[in-house]
This record gives structure tokens, sequence and C-alpha cells, in this order.
């Protein structure tokens, strides 16, 4: 059975107490697992530590992780299972992207590249007219 693959967004918290090289092997730990079960992996956004809005097991910061990715609608059960028994992970939240939400990603990537353009552009022109003051000066 051939099953189409869904796009979806796939938000967790890992306990804000774990080292940095744990954080890195849970991470990549579960891309591997989505992408060794039929998963395509589009883009992991690690947002680094936050603040939690309220306790959660004792905790007060967790290191929250956004994973977009397509995969066949049987996978999500499995991953989510994989993130219960993961102790250091203390909320999880997946979502299937409908076409509204896939246009609204999308058009973030789109400002995003954009807004690098223009960074990019205005430090080269930055450099240049710096360049160029120092032949001035010579």
């Amino acid at each position: 059975m051939a099953s189409s693959k869904n796009q979806y967004e796939l938000t967790y918290v890992i306990s804000g107490v774990v080292k940095q090289n744990q954080i890195d092997d849970i991470v990549r730990s579960i891309t591997q697992y989505v992408e060794g079960n039929g998963g395509e992996i589009i883009e992991v956004d690690e947002w680094g530590n936050q603040r939690l809005a309220y306790e959660i097991d004792k905790k007060r910061s967790g290191y929250y992780v956004n994973m977009y990715f397509r995969a066949p609608g049987d996978l999500i059960p499995k991953v989510e299972r994989q993130m219960q028994i993961n102790d250091d992970i203390l909320r999880y939240l997946s979502l299937r992207m409908d076409a509204k939400m896939i246009r609204h990603y999308e058009k973030q990537k789109k400002r995003a590249a954009r807004k690098a353009e223009e960074e990019a552009a205005a430090a080269a022109e930055a450099e240049a007219e710096a360049e160029a003051e120092e032949e001035g000066e010579e």
C-alpha cells in the first residue's frame, strides 16, 4: 500500500538541564528516525533555550526544536511514541499542515531569504565604501 506523504510540523521541547551534546544527539536521532521510516526532512529549526510558560516536571526552561517534514500519516504515531519514551523530551506537538499553513510557511521562508539578501547587499555596499575611503586616504 503506497500511502501519500503529507507535510507536518513537529515542535518539541527538550529539558533545559540536558547538556548541548545530548540535545544534539536527541535532535539527530529524531531526524534520523523520521528519515529512516520514509519521511523527508524539509527543515529543522532549533530555537534554543527558552523559559517555559509554566513549570513542567519541576523544570523552568526547555530547548525548543521545530521540524518540518513530509511523511506518510502512519509514521506520526511512531514518532510520537519515540517522543513519549524519551524522558528528556518534556512536550511535543505534531500538526499536519493544511494548504493555508503551507502557504504561510513558504511566505515566511521567502521573506527571510529576501531579508538575508538585503542584509548581504547592505554589508557588501558598506565594505565597498570602506575600501573606497581607504584608497582615497592613500
